[in-house]
């Protein structure tokens, strides 16, 4: 296993001492479950109250992330209900982008079947996170339509006949689902990138950093017109190029002709597709700044129906693509298509309001995609302290199959459900919105009739 067990078993094993939002210390400690030799382990949270409540069972895992501590697991346990926070076997070190869509959802599927097999869990619920929201959408896509969700032509990398045996949950839960693995890596594409094998060649035109094209150091940047038409058509165009590449090393690959038998290491400077290197997004907030429609808001002291804006503060003031660690994605041929890799055209924008031009049905990690194949009921909730809160409207627009669906949005959330402090215009404008977010959340779970 790649993570350290011994390290998660300390960290689980203090949690009964800590007192977080509101967590009593009376609660029981999680239990730590290793499933071996699978890549996974968790740590169950079990409430100590038995209730209607407690015989719902949570079951929380991210794409890469170690999940077992997030805020979710306390929260909820405090609120009556049985957790279990799963950790999968991605690296944690960041120096490898080793995620596999397969592996992904097979591991996914170890933890939530032995959550909804337990003698004390009467009915289960996903709940996804940011890259564990398009992991966990697609999961319960799969999980209820079989391999034909995954496999269909419209996909870059169709998936096996292997997704066909995934255990489907009753109910999901995506709390500021991100636009896609995937997506994230393209929102990361650095276009003045000339040369795949050498980062330090770049067309500075291009460059998010130069303050020619509207750049502006620890302050919103005012990007120009011409600049981010130039900039959306490049992003494009190098998109392309390394989508061909790929394609045309696995057909190498496939006849016997690549550097190994199976697969080959592959290397994308300047596309990493976590936070930091997201471009554009993070520097102008006016992008991704508003809802489409109103939508609920939960506020401190009540809630509100209106169009939804964005509270975050511009960031992304280094200039780190030339970092092999902290910007190139270290992945490989087969890894990149299954997983990384996403088509897009020349209609490309990014709005104030989402995306055009982005082929979401391209591949296996775009919530909007998979959220069209779910039939359970539904839970979207965005987080308006972070550009991902707006992912929350498209699901929820894009979700036609589930009857039961609800939507709602955390004024002052930062991505990590926490309160954005830097957010605020005064001390306290926002309150404790993890209390905020996990209230609703326990409301709507609670619902008589809906799984329990």
């Amino acid at each position: 296993m790649i993570f350290s067990k011994p390290s998660t078993l300390a960290t689980l094993a203090t949690l009964g001492a800590l007192v977080q939002d509101g967590f009593a210390a009376q609660q029981p400690l999680p239990i730590l479950k290793d499933f071996d030799e699978t890549g996974v382990l968790g740590g169950l949270y079990r409430p100590n109250v038995t209730s209607e409540r407690s015989r719902l069972g949570i079951y929380v895992m991210h794409a890469e992330q170690d999940y077992t501590t997030f805020v979710a697991c306390t929260a909820l346990q405090e609120r009556g209900f049985t957790v279990f926070c799963a950790n999968n076997e991605a690296s944690k070190s960041g120096y490898m982008s080793d995620l596999n869509f397969e592996d992904m959802m097979t591991q996914a599927s170890t933890g939530l079947t032995w959550l909804r097999n337990q003698s004390y869990i009467d009915k289960t619920v996903i709940l996804g996170h940011s890259g564990g929201g398009a992991m966990m959408a697609a999961y319960q896509n799969i999980a209820e339509n079989g391999a034909s969700a995954c496999n269909g032509p419209e996909k870059i990398y169709p998936c096996s006949d292997s997704m066909n045996d995934l255990t489907p949950a009753d109910g999901l839960m995506l709390l500021d689902a991100n636009y896609g693995i995937s997506t994230m890596g393209f929102l990361s594409l650095n276009p003045a990138i000339l040369d795949e094998n050498n980062s330090h060649k770049q067309n500075y035109s291009l460059s998010v950093w130069n303050p020619a094209n509207g750049f502006s150091n620890n302050t919103q940047c005012n990007y120009t017109a011409d600049f981010r038409s130039r900039f959306q058509k490049a992003v494009v165009a190098r998109n392309n190029r390394i989508l061909k590449h790929a394609q045309t090393r696995l057909k190498a690959i496939e006849a016997g002709e690549g550097m190994f038998s199976d697969d080959e290491p592959f290397t994308i400077p300047s596309a990493l597709y976590l936070g930091p290197n997201n471009l554009i997004i993070n520097q102008d907030v006016r992008t991704l700044h508003h809802t489409t429609y109103p939508w609920t808001l939960l506020e401190k002291n009540g809630t509100t129906k209106q169009i939804i804006p964005s509270v975050r503060v511009p960031s992304g003031w280094t200039d780190i693509s030339e970092s092999w660690e902290e910007a190139a994605v270290k992945t490989t041929i087969r890894r990149y298509l299954s997983t990384l890799a996403i088509r897009a055209n020349d209609n490309f924008t990014i709005q104030a309001d989402g995306f055009t031009g982005i082929d979401f049905d391209s591949t296996q990690m775009a919530p909007v995609s998979s959220i069209k194949g779910v039939s359970v009921p539904l839970l979207n909730m965005g987080m308006t302290g972070h550009y991902e809160y707006l992912n929350a409207e498209k699901i929820h627009l894009a979700a036609v199959k589930s009857n039961d669906t609800a939507i709602a949005f955390v004024q002052g959330a930062e991505h990590t459900i926490n309160t954005c402090i830097e957010c605020e215009s005064y001390p306290g404008e926002f309150g404790n919105t993890v209390v905020t977010c996990f209230n609703y959340v326990a409301d709507w779970l609670s619902k008589s009739g809906r799984f329990i």
